[in-house]
């Protein structure tokens, strides 16, 4: 984070504003891993930033060696799945309705609901090696968010082969299909998330949001519609199998899982 503006740092993230940029930094080391109160934190921020006039863009980055390894496994268990999906899914729908332009800095690792809080950014910068990924099949479970819209972002057939398989990609690679905006090599990010931001600062802030609303206006109503519905098979469908719950346990308990197929 800078030294210049209002800084807040909180339990789970930093956050510094200085109109009329403001700056979310993912601090929860070793890996970022996004739990109930980092929801909590990221969802106070971005209400209070989209509540300031004086500020137009978003810049939302990771601390140490990874962006975000994902949303907390622990989380998933059968008694609290149901509040972490509402938390998590109010700050991707943050995400998306915000009037701010966004974008996401990506080093390190980028992986399930870590992916999908970048993939919804307007804009995602990566490191050329970053490992960007959707794991969660490999834990009997489905990424609702990017079931939602990440065929939008890099086509169908792309999408289903992430989703279905949990293979990984580079940041290179997830910036040539389109999940990522841009690639940099090593000690370059930097100075290319500053270019996008200065290009965004020459223009008019109103003339953003309007554009910015116009842009997303049909995507918004089928995302909306459709995470609900990812949202009703994930309780009603998955979470009645017992193959969910063995991957669940069996990633806490560091050991293969034994799928039943039930």
């Amino acid at each position: 984070m800078g030294t210049t503006g209002t800084v807040s740092e909180l339990s789970r993230i930093a956050m510094e504003i200085a109109p009329p940029v403001a700056r979310i930094g993912l601090l929860h080391p070793p890996l970022n891993v996004i739990d109930i109160p980092m929801m909590d934190e990221l969802a106070r921020a971005l209400a209070e930033i989209d509540a300031r006039a004086d500020v137009s863009v978003i810049v939302i980055r990771g601390a140490g060696r990874a962006f975000s390894a994902g949303v907390d496994i622990a989380a998933h268990s059968a008694d609290r799945v149901e509040q972490m999906l509402a938390k998590f899914h109010r700050v991707i729908r943050d995400l998306v309705s915000t009037k701010k332009v966004t974008i996401a800095v990506v080093d390190g690792l980028c992986l399930g609901g870590g992916a999908e809080l970048a993939m919804v950014c307007d804009f995602a910068y990566t490191s050329d090696d970053a490992e960007w990924g959707f794991p969660e099949i490999k834990l009997g479970c489905f990424p609702p968010v990017a079931c939602t819209a990440l065929a939008a972002l890099v086509g169908q057939k792309r999408a289903a082969e992430l989703i279905l398989t949990g293979c990984s990609l580079t940041g290179k690679e997830a910036a040539d299909i389109g999940l990522a905006t841009l690639s940099a090599a090593e000690g370059q990010l930097d100075s290319a998330v500053h270019a996008c931001v200065g290009r965004l600062l020459r223009l008019s802030s109103q003339a953003l949001t309007v554009a910015k609303k116009a842009t997303y206006a049909w995507d918004s109503m089928h995302f909306d519609k459709g995470l609900a519905r990812a949202e009703k098979i994930y309780f009603e469908d998955l979470m009645k199998t017992g193959d969910a719950h063995e991957g669940i346990r069996a990633f806490l308990e560091k050991r293969p899982p034994k799928w039943t197929g039930r």
